[in-house]
Parts: C-alpha cells; structure tokens; sequence
C-alpha cells in the first residue's frame, strides 16, 4: 500500500506575510532519520516489527516502497502506524524495477549500504534535484567491501550496484563527519563475517548504533586517543522485532521553534521532540543566542531522549557557533540564518561545507536568499557570517528554493515577521520532510497565501 501526498502548492510559490502573534501547541511530525530507519532495519528481521509515530513525508514514503520491492511486507495500518515483516539478514529479493528515491539523498546513501552487502543486482534512480548529488563519499567504502557501482562520472544518479558476493568487513576511516557515511557502511557490514568499523571524526547523529542494539545487534563504540570515535558491528546477527516509538523531527521542530522566536509576542509548546544530543545543536544554539526556549516533561521513548519545548518571543543577539557543532545541526543552518536575521550583532557560522552538497548548495541559497530580503551576509566556501538587523529585517523578496524543503520552509518563516512578504517560488517539495507545514503553522496564526492553499 503507497500512501500519497499532494503537493502542498501545486501552483508551486507560496508568500509569508507578516503575522500576529503565534500561539498554541504542536506536534511535528515524526522523526525523518528514525523513520527511514526503522523501515529498513525492520525489513532485516525475521518476524513483524511494529512502528508509530512515523513520518509520512514523500521521502520516508518512498524508502518503504523500496522496502517492499527488496522483499519485506510494509503496511501502513493507521496514521503513523506501520508494520514490517523482514526477510531477515542476507535474505533481500533482487528487485525487478529500478529504485526510485524521489528526492531523498538519506534513503539512497543508507540502501546502497544495504544492498551492497548482499549479492543482489539494483539501479538506483531519483528526481533531478538527487541526480545532482555526489554519492561517491559511499561508494568507495562500499567498493572496498566488495560492491561493484556503474555510476556516471562524479558518482551520481541514476546508478547501478551490485552487492558483494561475501561481503568484507572493513576498517573504515571517514574523511567527512557524515551519518549517512557511518550507516552505509553499518549496513553492509551487517551480511559481513567479522567485524566492521567504522571511524569518525566527531560523533554524528546515532540513530543506527541505537536501533541496531535494540534490535540485538552488538554495537560497541569506542574514542580514540585523537578523539575520533570508532564503531564497531559484529556482523550476521539475527535481528529480532521490537517496537518502535518515532520522536518528533528536531529539524522540524526548528522551522515553528524560529517562527515563535522572531514573531513578537508569541509562545508555543512543541510537543515530544527527539532532543538527542547528536541533533540539539540548533537548541543549544538558540539559547545562547538569548533565545526563550524551556525544556519540559523530559522522557525516553523508543531508546531516544525526548522533551516538550516552550518557546516565547526573544530579542536575539548574534554569536559565533561553535564549527565542532556543525555535526549535530547540519540541517538547521538555513533556519538558523533567519533566526540570526533578526538578531543584533554578527553570526559567525563555520564548518558548515556539508551545506554546499545537500538537496541545494544550501550555503549559496540561504545567502542569496537573505540578500534579496535586505540581510548583509558573507559566505565563503564552508561557512556564512549574517550581519543582523535586530528585527528590522526588510523582506519582499522572491527566493529562488532550488527545489530545496528546508531552503522554502526557512524563507516562509522570514515572512511571518520581516515587514513585507516573503515569496519562496516553489513550496510543492516541502511534502518531502514536513507534510503538514503549511497547515500547522496556519493553526499558530500564520498567514500563507498562496494559489491552491
């Protein structure tokens, strides 16, 4: 069963208009790393793993047809209730079509990890905003366990691979701070007899190590002497089911979090967000920059550190953002270029050069993007420093998404508080990661207006 999701502007531009106040309670879907995950993991195991609170965003959506098509029984039993029936470690179907990962680089990077540990064929296809992503930095550790790639030159979309025979387990130091990187890599290993690391420079985002243990894997981690942190797998384990709870998204969450900042005289509570510690930059953050952000009701659910969110309006002043943080906020520097936006003083962001190969060169669309609504920014090859206008920011401009989600939703919360409109040209791929955006926010008081909204 494939669920589908219209486009949330199929007319494509959507403006933000300056808005009263925001108000109320929320809760943002769930988790997008967790939910690509379980699908996939569950897909591993023998037996049914049962999963709520799931994201039913275009991207997780298409990572459970690829499920299916690579043999695992995926249903979808209630709003955010799925269940897995897994073929178990070793045994996935070569699938019949090519895989189709829409506009999800997570989806692509994390199954080519799978299905290089298996002695499966399968050509991996996505939209043209994917087809531009560099999938390199995962073939050369998954070459190295023995899978073959026919690629285009640079390593992009549409490719085709084929999984080792007997799949190697490696020692593999990644030249990049990437979680994507780290579970391609967990992935294959799986199917490899023996043990395989991988090291990492800083710590990333862990959702695998965790739900690999909680599926009964043995997962050891271990910091090295240089500070690096290696992780070790024990590969062919038999997987067993187990529930599993998907927190709230903490890179959506920051889109309404940044809203109720920069609009005066606003308070929300954001209700049951993942506040791991390998994705609570952006909070930390925040806070430092003056932000009124306090944590409540603080739990775990699912094996993930969870907490409830009150957040008021706040005069924000500019920091410079530690570059050893960049790990656990990647994704929440273009919302954070907005936030600071509207702050006093200078925001130094450095360490960020990942932003320059994600859905867009995140780094040249956030910039130009503050430009055309009247932000001084200065950006260099891996980082932006935002010259703050300390909530006098202009407004009235078009900006150009790049077929960017996070690019769009960062600009439509510039709208809610600069002085004229802001207009993204393209909302329609915000269904990617963030369904519900558009009416969510619309119950906070947010004032959207667009052709078919």
């Amino acid at each position: 069963m494939t669920v589908a999701h219209p486009s949330q502007n199929s007319t494509s531009s959507l403006s933000a208009e300056p808005s009263h106040a925001l108000t109320g309670h929320l809760r943002v879907p769930g988790d997008k790393s967790i939910s690509h995950r379980a699908l996939i993991f569950g897909a591993l195991t023998v037996g049914e793993t049962k999963i709520t609170g799931l994201l039913e965003g275009e991207d997780v959506l298409a990572t459970a047809e690829i499920m299916r098509r690579l043999g695992a029984e995926v249903t979808r039993t209630g709003e955010g209730a799925w269940s897995v029936r897994g073929v178990g470690v070793g045994a996935l179907r070569e699938p019949s079509q090519p895989l189709d990962f829409g506009n999800s680089g997570t989806g692509a990077r994390l199954i080519m990890g799978l299905v290089a540990g298996h002695p499966i064929t399968a050509t991996f296809i996505g939209d043209a905003s994917l087809s531009r992503r560099p999938m390199g930095r995962v073939i050369t550790p998954l070459s190295q366990m023995g899978a073959v790639f026919h690629a285009p030159e640079g390593g992009k979309l549409p490719l085709t691979l084929t999984g080792a025979r007997e799949a190697l387990p490696i020692t593999y130091r990644s030249p990049v701070a990437s979680a994507q990187v780290k579970s391609a890599v967990l992935l294959a290993g799986l199917n490899a007899r023996g043990v395989t690391t991988v090291i990492e420079p800083v710590p990333t985002r862990d959702h695998t190590e965790r739900m690999l243990r909680a599926f009964g894997a043995h997962v050891e981690t271990e910091t090295l002497p240089d500070g690096a942190l290696a992780i070790h797998l024990t590969g062919q384990p038999e997987l067993h089911p187990c529930p599993i709870v998907v927190p709230g998204d903490p890179s959506s969450a920051a889109f309404p979090v940044v809203a109720a900042l920069i609009v005066p005289g606003s308070e929300i509570v954001v209700e049951g967000i993942t506040l791991n510690p390998h994705r609570a930059g952006l909070y930390t953050t925040l806070i430092e920059m003056g932000g009124d952000i306090e944590v409540m009701n603080q739990r775990e659910e699912g094996g993930e550190p969870v907490a409830d969110l009150r957040v008021r309006a706040s005069q924000l002043h500019g920091i410079e953002v530690p570059p050893e943080r960049a790990a656990s906020m990647i994704d929440e520097y273009p919302v954070l270029a907005i936030a600071a936006s509207f702050a006093s003083g200078q925001t130094i962001m450095r360490g960020i050069h990942e932003l320059r190969v994600k859905e867009s060169d995140r780094i040249a669309a956030t910039a130009a993007g503050l430009r055309l609504n009247g932000i001084k920014v200065h950006e260099t090859e891996d980082s932006m420093t935002v010259d703050g206008r300390e909530g006098h920011v202009d407004g009235g401009g078009h900006v150009v998404t790049h077929m960017d989600h996070r690019i769009a939703m960062s600009f439509l919360v510039m709208g809610l508080a600069a002085h004229k409109p802001v207009t993204v040209d393209d909302a329609s791929m915000i269904a990617t990661s963030f369904p519900n955006f558009i009416p969510l926010m619309r119950e906070l008081g947010a004032i959207f207006v667009g052709h078919s909204q």
